[in-house]
């Protein structure tokens, strides 16, 4: 049975206008997961509100959570190294650390996964991941220090 006719029916009042399509085209959102920064810091000021006082402490908090959490992700049992790396993929999602929660849920399944595992590489991109995100955080706390000091 050919149902293209009953479509076309269907659809044929569903076309939008020139002007729709146009406006449609000019929209645009930003990327899920920017490249450029190490920490996406349009994003974190749109979690902080824009509070710079509140962004120092998040940065400072999440700074010595993941040194934590990779800390004991050395001496677990793989399923204990999920539920730490899925932790830190929350984390580093809420402060815009795309490249790090990436890395993290890396981790989070290959640990998650039945059977043996072997993390080692896993876990070596997780760690060179948060030791830039840690120099990343350093730098804007730098500049926020900077900027408290000039005003």
């Amino acid at each position: 049975m050919d149902y293209s006719a009953d479509v076309a029916d269907r659809t044929s009042d569903l076309t939008i206008s020139a002007d729709w399509s146009e406006a449609f085209a000019r929209v645009s959102a930003p990327p899920l997961s920017p490249a450029e920064q190490v920490v996406d810091l349009d994003h974190l000021s749109r979690m902080t509100l824009g509070e710079a006082k509140l962004e120092r402490e998040v940065l400072q908090l999440f700074d010595q959570q993941a040194e934590m959490l990779l800390d004991h992700m050395t001496s677990e049992a793989p399923r204990n190294i999920a539920a730490l790396a899925h932790t830190l993929v929350g984390s580093a999602r809420g402060i815009g650390a795309w490249k790090l929660a990436a890395a993290a849920e890396a981790v989070e399944r290959i640990a998650d996964a039945p059977g043996p595992t072997t993390l080692t590489a896993a876990m070596n991109r997780l760690s060179t991941a948060v030791a830039e995100t840690q120099v990343a955080i350093a730098e804007v706390l730098r500049d926020h220090a900077r900027e408290k000091t000039a005003n």
